[in-house]
């Protein structure tokens, strides 16, 4: 789990109102820099919360679940509405139309073309953003809670939402844009690690579907419109609102956002993912540094594991410099600037990664030290001394998460999406509490298995040291 920064403290003049001379794209950044202004201007007077807030939840009468703070601290509102229509949705063959479906929702939209759009956030002076994981697709808003403003920025987003209109020509122009990026990012050693290892964690499996060039040639102006009235339906979506609204204002936002919505049915969740097996990948490319990355999959968002596997992992590899991995890899022998480890929990099982860089002729090294504290901590877990710093950290850490609008957004919706407890934030800090180095030990021993962790080594050639690294147990080179 990544801590976030505290809130910046500068105060900044009103945004001036736009003149006749302003061009849409200068209107645009002076709106969306009054009100970042504003947000961080007001931050100034809000210290971080201590307690979690009360989080209200309902179902809207369109079907959509709903999940509200309230938050008079500044004049805002941010909302985000997420769909279960994320890239393990990507029909064979169609990698990347969830993505692209989710990008063009503001390509136009209700008779509105991509440049109007663009003038009416600018006027309005929001935010509207969005983006796709193996889950879930989203879109989110941050405006002013004065009525007039919200009232129009939720109109335009519910326009967006419900009446796409996925211009061929600007499918076309991004298309373009993402293929021509995908081949530049295919040229990289950390790229290719990073597909690889995916694909090889996550084979047969949706969460294993990674666009290629071709599958993003494939997409036509049909696909967007067919995935989206198949998967963006308000029995698909959760709503998360904080901000400077009571509920009854809440309650007409979830239904106004949801209503037009097409009707779809309730989505299903993926299987979980198979086992994998022991094996060493390795992939030539003339750079020198070797990109190394070793594991398996990890962990559900709803994993009864999930709090003894977040504290071992700060103190395997998630708690920077003071992680075994860096004492190991990075300050006693010097083989990698950054070594890491984290889980990533998502609706099935996310996965379990260990990373670093390294000079091709020692890939080998550093890979047999990463296999030897990983082996130790599995055999011995933490230390008591290990355990209380990471309890420490990350119950201290806790209020830097919740200590803006946007920060509390991102956790309102996560406890809607995967309908996790309304007291999970309230909880949270408890069960890292209570977590035992033997629930550490037990857990990690369970669940992470040298006989079927994945190494994928990319690069290193380069290096004129370099030299094959050792396979692992049981594995292939």
């Amino acid at each position: 789990m990544s801590a976030f920064p505290p809130a910046m403290t500068a105060l900044a003049a009103p945004t001036p109102a736009p003149t006749a001379s302003d061009s849409p794209t200068r209107r645009r950044w002076r709106g969306r820099a009054g009100l970042a202004a504003l947000c961080t201007g007001l931050a100034a007077f809000v210290s971080p919360a201590l307690a979690a807030p009360e989080i209200q939840q309902w179902t809207a009468p369109t079907g959509a679940r709903v999940h509200f703070v309230e938050s008079r601290a500044l004049p805002l509102v941010d909302i985000q509405v997420d769909f279960a229509a994320g890239t393990a949705l990507d029909p064979a063959g169609k990698a990347g139309l969830a993505s692209m479906t989710q990008a063009l929702l503001d390509a136009g939209a209700g008779g509105l073309d991509e440049q109007t759009i663009a003038d009416r956030k600018a006027d309005l002076g929001i935010e509207v953003r969005g983006g796709a994981d193996n889950d879930r697709a989203s879109l989110s808003l941050r405006s002013l809670s004065s009525a007039a403003e919200l009232d129009a920025a939720v109109e335009l987003v519910a326009t967006l939402l419900a009446r796409p209109n996925f211009p061929a020509e600007i499918l076309e122009r991004e298309r373009s844009r993402a293929i021509a990026g995908l081949r530049e990012a295919l040229t990289k050693p950390a790229t290719l690690a990073a597909r690889q290892f995916n694909a090889v964690l996550y084979a047969n499996h949706p969460y294993g579907n990674d666009t290629t060039p071709e599958s993003l040639a494939a997409l036509g102006r049909d696909d967007l419109v067919d995935f989206h009235r198949r998967h963006y339906g308000a029995a698909r979506a959760a709503v998360a609102i904080v901000g400077d609204v009571d509920r009854a204002t809440a309650e007409r936002i979830a239904v106004r956002l949801t209503e037009a919505l097409p009707a779809t049915e309730a989505a299903l969740a993926p299987p979980p993912p198979a086992a994998t097996r022991a094996q060493v990948i390795r992939i030539p490319h003339p750079s020198a540094q070797a990109h190394i990355l070793v594991g398996q999959p990890g962990m559900a968002r709803e994993d009864p594991d999930y709090f003894p596997l977040l504290v071992g992992n700060y103190v395997l590899g998630g708690g920077g410099f003071v992680s075994r991995l860096t004492r190991e890899v990075r300050e006693k022998r010097g083989f990698a600037y950054s070594v890491y480890s984290f889980l990533s929990p998502q609706q099935v099982a996310g996965p379990f990664q260990i990373g670093l860089q390294t000079r091709g002729g020692q890939a080998g090294e550093a890979l047999g030290v990463v296999r030897e504290t990983l082996a130790s901590f599995l055999a011995d877990g933490p230390s008591a001394d290990e355990l209380q710093a990471a309890r420490d950290n990350i119950v201290n850490g806790f209020g830097l998460r919740l200590d803006s609008n946007a920060k509390l957004l991102d956790h309102v919706a996560m406890i809607g999406f995967y309908r996790l407890p309304l007291d999970w934030l309230d909880s949270y800090p408890r069960q890292v509490e209570a977590v035992t180095a033997e629930a550490v030990r037990d857990a990690w021993q369970r669940r992470i298995r040298p006989e079927q962790l994945v190494t994928v080594i990319a690069g290193g050639d380069g290096d004129p040291a370099a030299a094959a690294p050792a396979a692992a147990p049981g594995g292939s080179q």
